[in-house]
């Protein structure tokens, strides 16, 4: 056998191998943000609206959306909110294998009754958390979401500014997604089937 003959053979059988390998690595063709690796959220513990202390770890089983915002949101909150609930009822049965997380960044307004309400408008499934001041700070900087309260003119009246995006969990509790706004119901259902299968 040549050298030429040989090298050709090589290369043939390292192309091969390769695509083998490929096979077996493909990952999935998410539309979010793959942030697979990332650790956040883990230590993340704050009360739901009847007091009771929730931890992501419980949701095993689900794909988990978690979306930091606030009631009096006018615009990006019940828009990803009801991208959220529209995006389960596409997944027909396996919607019920998705869990909607809303942690409000303004526990001074949203309090566990008007939370309570909130989560159950776009779905009765979804979980409301909400914590002290402090607790609040805690979990955003563990999700490295960012928020800050805006004053008005007018005594007592103000407006959050907030991260806009969600972070999706899969059924074994493994950070994956990072949802931009506006993404869309239909791409959501997508992303988070595949997760589901996975």
């Amino acid at each position: 056998m040549d050298r030429r003959t040989l090298l050709l053979k090589t290369l043939a059988w390292a192309g091969t191998a390769g695509l083998a390998a490929g096979c077996g690595e493909s990952k999935p063709q998410f539309k979010s943000v793959d942030i697979t690796g990332v650790n956040y959220g883990k230590g993340v513990q704050l009360p739901d609206p009847s007091g009771k202390v929730r931890t992501l770890d419980e949701f095993r089983g689900k794909a988990v959306v978690v979306f930091f915002g606030y009631t009096q949101c006018p615009d990006v909150c019940p828009t990803t909110m009801l991208e959220v609930a529209q995006a389960k009822k596409l997944l027909g049965p396996d919607g019920d294998k998705v869990q909607g997380v809303f942690v409000t960044v303004d526990p001074e307004r949203d309090t566990p009754e008007v939370l309570a309400a909130y989560v159950k408008n776009f779905d009765p499934t979804f979980v409301a958390l909400r914590g002290t001041p402090e607790q609040t700070a805690a979990a955003a900087k563990e999700f490295k979401v960012y928020y800050k309260k805006n004053e008005s003119k007018s005594a007592g009246v103000y407006t959050m500014d907030h991260s806009a995006a969600s972070f999706v969990f899969d059924p074994q509790g493994k950070l994956r997604l990072y949802t931009r706004y506006g993404m869309g119901a239909e791409s959501l259902a997508g992303d988070l089937k595949l997760l589901l299968k996975s």
